[in-house]
């Protein structure tokens, strides 16, 4: 059996091993939906989406994970439990966290049009947005190649990013995601704080791309341009 024996390293290679770690307040997050019937739903409530505004205001998340989910064969060689991988599972959901605008919320008015348009909820008197006033209402979901039409890119770097040569993106794509849940934003009385709005985006599963293609690439040419 071979033993790795310890190895001598000067101060400027633990310099250039070790002295370089990655941030966690380097990312961008690009989140959209395009389809002609979803632009209705948003006219209807008066959004006026500024897509660049909505991806900046996304102040926190997570690089998502997976793992294999093995079968087990015990005692087929005495004493050895085997472990054989069938499938590569992926989380159920990420988190997405906004800074709220004071100006229309926009998050907050993003994601329950994007739900509002998944449900289609209507009114009895065929109002597609439910008023205080009017209690009855009902709703069909659409189909899932309908609303499973979004984008979702998270893209890390590093704020030397202009060093090219040093520095390389790296962007998880999100494939068949729609927002799952929008949890609830507490209100007070007291000292007041900046009003966030998480919201739970559920997808297939995701992939990394080392050259980001979409709005990823025009939000990095303006940090090194």
């Amino acid at each position: 059996m071979a033993i790795i024996p310890p190895q001598r390293k000067s101060i400027s290679q633990v310099k250039a091993q070790l002295l370089n770690p990655a941030t966690t307040s380097h990312f961008q997050v690009s989140v959209s939906f395009q389809d002609q019937r979803f632009n209705r739903f948003k006219q209807e409530i008066g959004l006026n989406l500024d897509q660049g505004r909505l991806n900046l205001l996304c102040s926190e998340t997570t690089l998502p994970g997976s793992r294999f989910l093995t079968s087990e064969i015990n005692n087929n060689i005495p004493g050895v439990r085997e472990r054989h991988v069938y499938r590569r599972s992926y989380d159920d959901q990420i988190n997405l966290t906004f800074y709220c605008d004071a100006d229309q919320y926009l998050p907050i008015r993003f994601f329950e049009a994007w739900m509002n348009f998944i449900s289609n909820t209507t009114n009895r008197d065929g109002d597609e947005f439910g008023s205080a006033e009017k209690e009855s209402h009902f709703y069909r979901v659409k189909f899932p190649n309908a609303y499973q039409k979004g984008s979702l890119e998270l893209t890390k770097f590093e704020k030397n990013l202009d060093e090219r040569r040093k520095t390389r993106t790296m962007t998880y794509k999100f494939v068949n995601c729609f927002p799952l849940a929008i949890n609830s934003m507490p209100v007070s009385y007291d000292s007041s704080n900046l009003l966030k709005c998480t919201v739970g985006m559920a997808y297939s599963r995701y992939f990394i791309e080392d050259r980001p293609l979409g709005v990823i690439p025009r939000f990095i040419n303006a940090l090194t341009g």
